[in-house]
Formats: structure tokens, sequence, C-alpha cells
């Protein structure tokens, strides 16, 4: 029989848990072999799979895709090599498996769902999805032996005890595991498997192989995942240091743990040390008054590179702050290497969402045309991840979660699953799907991780809510909505987007608003900021939360920062005595922000004023707040379209004339006219109460002249030509600066 031998490459997410390999056409018809069969893999142990043609893009290579389990079965790691040849099985009479975890599951439901067509070895990993994730088991018999297939007859009996962890060498994390970071996973495995694996390619070439790698990105990127995936690919011992087991009030105690942890490691090498948020236990000895710090930093030194050979033992240190770790650690011979873990994009996100949902039973077009989903509720990934702007890795496994705890909720409170019962049946598993309502159901308690600290808004204020101003929303949607969804074309014309935006006007005209509409129509994330909350009393305090205020965005982007009265905290510099200065220093910082030597990208500044007057100048200029927009008190036009939208609700009778109530409000604001509509509202119950009427009457023309008499307009004449020589003053300046 002939065999080929293959280079091993990492599965595609969608081919994950399948039990399929994919190999070249060409190696196919060598092997003699036809989609669907069953092949042998040969590596330090043996592995079986069913063959499936190759990628387009991998047709003109000699590699053979498999994922994490048959790697692990085949006692493989990518880029080794494997002899692969032609099975003949036999169908399987008995199959025995054991979970890694106690669980009770139905033996039918895993051989039809699951094994069905499959081929089983004893000794190997199974991966059983289980309603959002996955339980492992082993195959710990199987008649015929050693290998064979599950047919439709095949006795499948499911253990309920579990394996012993001594019988566990399957890991539980592969680099499918990891969506996307492609960049990270290829620098960390030639920085980490390789040496680990082929330790010799290094000596010949004479150099030192990294002893060090520092993973830096914000939390829930997935830098814990990475060093987990590199261990259990690598085949190496894995060692957990978390700060505080180390801490110890006792002298001495801290740094003989350290010396026990990586004794341990060099006994058991080929071993990586992982230590997560070492700057925790690694903060720089000049900022720190503690004397445990300062000796568990020096012992870390030291045994990372001091006198004695460590030998082939990796340190992964990860954390999000990397300027609070010691710099000493930051040298080569220690952490040689720091890789950065990015915010995930659109593409990274979709690819984790793939991952996530791998085991899950999505609503497809399918079922909702069998009627098992509504109509409307097929699950679109592309969408979800356009959506989750801001997330990270760990918020999308969250959000995944949540989703599928969303449908079971709603399949209880219908009555579909009756958790009395001991196992739920088949047929009513298989009509348990998770729809796109219920990912948006999640998307309401799940939000990005970076935006948690910060006061962040999710407005649902549209467009249609903002009665007028038509030229102000297409000014708004060209500076804000089009570099976020257009910015190929920016990038095409070479143009760089407005990044401030101030907007400017008497009190009520609609300010906040415009700027939760654009949040809300372009999809990006909000953190509104409210000046006065951002002084401090201590020094430097006030500047560190704007400082924070910008990284917030920036690792949430695209993100629209909101900073509402923004005259409380950047008037003109030196016009204010007594304040010990703070405000100065806090102008200085957020002019650092929007243009200083750091830039920012998808991230647009909006902020509100009813005095521009005392704000200070350098704010004004171009790079800065490029666009400065007067909103001015609605005109005739816009004060009937704002009558419209307060009254879109309310119970009108027929002699309400809500163009002559637009006539009559000249002065009056935004907001004026909503507590028009109110108190009119109100006065039509007053008299439904006192009437004890049967039905709420509704609100006549009469009810809004009282309302008119009642509530007088914010703004006189006088106000109003104020503001307007307020506008071209503006004006002015900016064309002379």
């Amino acid at each position: 029989m002939s065999e080929v031998i293959l280079k091993v490459a990492e599965a595609k997410s969608r081919d994950v848990g399948r039990s399929i390999v994919r190999v070249p056409v060409r190696v196919m018809k060598r092997l003699g072999i036809e989609p669907g069969d069953y092949v042998e893999i040969s590596g330090r142990k043996t592995a079986y799979a069913q063959v499936w043609p190759a990628y387009p893009e991998d047709e003109d290579k000699e590699i053979i895709r498999m994922d994490g389990i048959i790697r692990q079965n085949a006692g493989v790691g990518i880029g080794d090599t494997v002899k692969v040849k032609k099975a003949v099985l036999k169908p399987a009479q008995r199959v025995v498996l054991a979970p890694t975890e106690p669980v009770r599951v139905d033996p039918e439901y895993v051989k039809k769902q699951i094994l069905l067509g499959k081929p089983v070895a004893r000794g190997q990993a199974v991966d059983v999805p289980f309603y959002g994730g996955a339980i492992r088991f082993v195959v710990v018999q199987v008649q015929p032996g050693p290998a064979a297939y599950v047919s439709i007859d095949t006795e499948v009996t499911v253990r309920e005890e579990p394996v012993k962890e001594a019988e566990l060498t399957i890991p539980r994390v592969t680099w499918e595991d990891i969506g996307d970071l492609e960049d990270a996973k290829q620098k960390i495995r030639e920085l980490v498997e390789l040496p680990l694996r082929h330790p010799e390619l290094f000596k010949h070439l004479g150099i030192e192989p990294p002893k060090g790698i520092l993973l830096i990105g914000p939390p829930g990127t997935g830098k814990t995942l990475l060093a987990k995936a590199v261990a259990n690919e690598a085949n190496a011992y894995f060692v957990a240091i978390n700060g505080p087991e180390i801490m110890s009030k006792y002298y001495g105690e801290s740094e003989a743990r350290l010396r026990e942890i990586f004794e341990e490691a060099k006994k058991n090498a080929p071993a990586i040390i992982f230590i997560d948020e070492i700057d925790a236990i690694a903060p720089k000895r000049e900022e720190v008054t503690g004397e445990v710090e300062k000796r568990v930093v020096a012992q870390l030194l030291t045994l990372m590179d001091g006198l004695q050979e460590r030998g082939q033992v990796v340190v992964i240190g990860a954390t999000n702050r990397p300027d609070a770790v010691d710099p000493a650690l930051r040298r080569p011979g220690r952490f040689d290497r720091e890789i950065h873990i990015p915010m995930p994009d659109k593409r990274a996100r979709r690819e984790i969402l793939a991952v996530h949902t791998r085991n899950m039973p999505l609503c497809t077009k399918a079922d909702v045309e069998a009627k098992v989903c509504n109509p409307g509720d097929e699950v679109d990934l592309d969408k979800i991840a356009e959506m989750t702007h801001g997330y990270t890795g760990a918020d999308i496994a969250a959000l995944a979660k949540e989703a599928a705890m969303a449908a079971l909720r709603k399949a209880i409170n219908k009555g579909m699953i009756n958790i009395e019962q001991d196992i739920i049946p088949q047929e009513v598993l298989s009509k348990l799907k998770v729809g796109m309502s219920d990912f948006l159901e999640a998307m309401k308690f799940v939000h990005p991780t970076v935006l948690r600290e910060v006061i962040i808004e999710v407005p649902e204020v549209h467009w249609d809510d903002i009665g007028g101003y038509d030229a102000i929303k297409q000014e708004l949607r060209e500076i804000v909505e089009w570099p976020m969804k257009y910015r190929h074309y920016f990038e095409e014309l070479g143009v760089e987007p407005p990044k401030g935006i101030l907007l400017f006007g008497p009190p009520g005209v609609g300010k906040t608003l415009f700027a939760k509409a654009v949040a809300t129509e372009s999809g990006a994330n909000f953190i509104a900021v409210r000046g006065p909350e951002l002084l401090s009393k201590w020094v430097g305090e006030s500047e560190k939360a704007i400082r924070e205020v910008f990284k917030k965005a920036r690792m949430a982007a695209p993100c629209v920062i909101f900073f509402d009265e923004i005259d409380s905290i950047a008037p003109a510099r030196g016009s204010r005595l007594g304040d010990s200065g703070v405000t100065d220093r806090m102008v200085n910082q957020l002019l650092a922000e929007m243009d200083g030597i750091g830039t920012l990208k998808n991230v647009v500044v909006m902020a509100a004023t009813n005095r521009p007057d005392i704000l200070d100048p350098a704010l004004l200029r171009p790079g800065r707040f490029d666009r400065i927009i007067y909103v001015p008190p609605p005109d005739v036009k816009a004060r009937l379209e704002i009558f419209k939208v307060h009254t879109k609700k309310v119970k009108l009778a027929n002699d309400v004339n809500l163009e002559e109530l637009a006539k009559k409000t000249e002065g009056y604001t935004g907001a004026d006219i909503a507590a028009v509509v109110r108190e009119a509202a109100m006065l039509a119950l007053r008299e439904t109460i006192k009437e004890r009427s049967v039905g709420a009457k509704p609100v006549s023309m009469k009810h809004f002249e009282e309302a008119l008499k009642r509530i007088p307009p914010s703004l006189a004449p006088e106000d109003m030509r104020r503001y307007e020589d307020i506008a071209k003053r503006l004006r002015r300046a900016i064309a002379g600066l």
C-alpha cells in the first residue's frame, strides 16, 4: 500500500472537531483515495481521520491540514512531517467513551450527531459540542480494534466517571482555539516552540535561543491563551505563576517560592514558566516602597539571567501595563522579545466569533424555512463582527455564552425544556437554536472591557429623533460617519478625516442630542465625559483622567468622545486665578492628546458649549477642533419638525395645528418645545382625571395655548443676536488663523 510524507499545518476554524484532514487532490490520487475515505496518519503515534480535498490555495503544497485533537492523537506538532496512507476500517460493534470531567450525556446524541461515520481508535480524544462549548472524551474501548468507524448499528456507551488526570495527555488549548492573531502566533512559535522542540538547530547556528518573551496587550486579547497553546503544542511542561501566590509577609519566602518554581521547571524541561500580570510582582523598584517587591524583582532578574544556566526553560510574561514593569527585566537576556497583541479588528472579530460559535447550534436559513427559527433570526457573523467595535476576544467569548444563555432562557420560558427531566431528549435538543435576536439581547449586557471603567453610554438616538437641522445633520454625517464607514475612500484620496467637532449654541438647541445621534448612526462606541467629573484636588490626577479617556477610546476605536460643557475644563489659559493652574494643565493635556505626537485613529472628539468665547484659542485651530458648527435656535421649519417628533406618540385632537404652533414659538429651543408638549399633555391628563373620563382625553389646541402661556421662550431676541455675533467673530478668528 502506497504512502506519502506530508508536512503538518493547522486546520481552518470551520474544520475543527470534525475528525477530518485536508490533503491536495493530486496526493489523494497518488494514494488511491476518494473524499470521505479513511486515512492512517503516523507520527510519534498513529491517528485516523476522514480525508477531504485541500483548499485551492494549498493545492500546490505538500501539506496536510489537521486540528489540534488529531495532531495530539498522532503525537505531532505544526511543521512536523507525518506518513499518510489509506486505511481500510470495519464498522465498529462497540465503542466506549469516558469524559475528562463529570458530565451526563445521551449516548445516542453522541453517536448520531458527532461520531456517525467517523473513525475511532483506542486512546484518541473526541470533542463533543455541549451547548456553547465542548467536552472532551477519550475512547477507552473499540471493538474490533485497534480502529474502526462508527455506524448506525454501533453500540456507543458513555461512562459517567471521568478518566483520571494521569490518563490525560491531551492538551486543552490548541492554535485553532485562538481566532486570528496570526502574526503573534508565528512569532511565538519561532521564539518558543522551535527552540524547545529542535534545540539542535540553534546549536548548529551557534546562537542562544530567546529565553524570555513579554506579551503586551489590553486585558482579554488572548495573552494567556497564547502561552497555553504554545506550551501544549510544544509538548512542554507548563507552570503558571500568579502574583499573589508568590508574595509572602515572611522574609525571604517570596524569593524561595520563585526559586522553587524555576527549579521545578528545570527538572521537567523543556518547560514554560508563565507569569501573568507580571507588573504586579515585578514593578519599577524606584516607585515601590515595600522591600518585598524589590527583593522579588531582584530574585527574578537573577533567575532569568544570572550565573546559573537555565537550560530549556522559557519564561513568558504577560501585562497590559508595560510601563509599570521594572526596566531591568525588559533588556535582552531576560525578556528578549516583546510581542504586542492588538485589539481585534473586524476581520479578527469574525474569526474569533467563528471559534466561539463552532459548537453552537446557530439559526440558519434552512432553520427559518423549516420554522425552527423565527423569520429574520438567522445568524450573520459578519454583521455581529461589525457591531462589536472595541470588543476583545474575551468579550466575544462572553457574548457568545450570553447569547446561548438567552436562547436557553427563552426555551425554558416557552416550556420547550423541562429542567426536571434527568436527560433532555434528542428531539428537544435539535430544536434548541441560537438566533440573531439572542446575540442582540446579549449585547445589552456584555460591553467592551476597555470601556467598563469610563462613563459609557449606548445612545439610542437616531437622526429621525431630531427635528429639522438638515444641513447640520449632513455635515455631521460627512465628518463622523463617512470616515468610519468609507475609510478606504479617504485612504484612496490621501485625505485625513477631521479629528474634532465643536458644537456651540444656546442651551437647549440639541447639541448633546446631535452627539448621541452621531454615535448611534455611525455604530461607534460612545464615551460621554462631563467636564467637572474630571477635576480632582490632587495634582496630576485631572490630566491623568483625560489621558485615560483617550487611551480607552483608542482601544475601543471606532469611538466618539463627547465632552459636554467643555468650557468648564478648557477655558483660555491664564484666565482663572486661584485654581492652582489645574485647568491650564488640563488644556495642555487635551491639546497634546488631540494633536500631539500620538495619533488619533478612528477616534472623533466632539464637544458642546454655549460659551465658545471663553475657550482656549489653541483648541479652535485646524487639527484639533477642525469644524466649529453653530447650532442656531430652530427656525419655523425646524420647530415644525421638532413638534412632529415630540407629538409622534401623543394622542392629539383634530383641532391641533402644528404649523400654527411652530409660528407662535419664536425664540423657543428644542428643549422648550419638548416642555410645551409635555405641559399640554399634563393639562389634558388633569382634565381626564378631574372628569373621570373612561379613556384619556386627547391633547387639544387650547391645551397647547395654555402651555405656551406657562412656558415662556428661553431666548430673547438680544440673546439670539449675541450668539449670532459670537458665531461671526469665531468664523473671522478661524479665517485669520
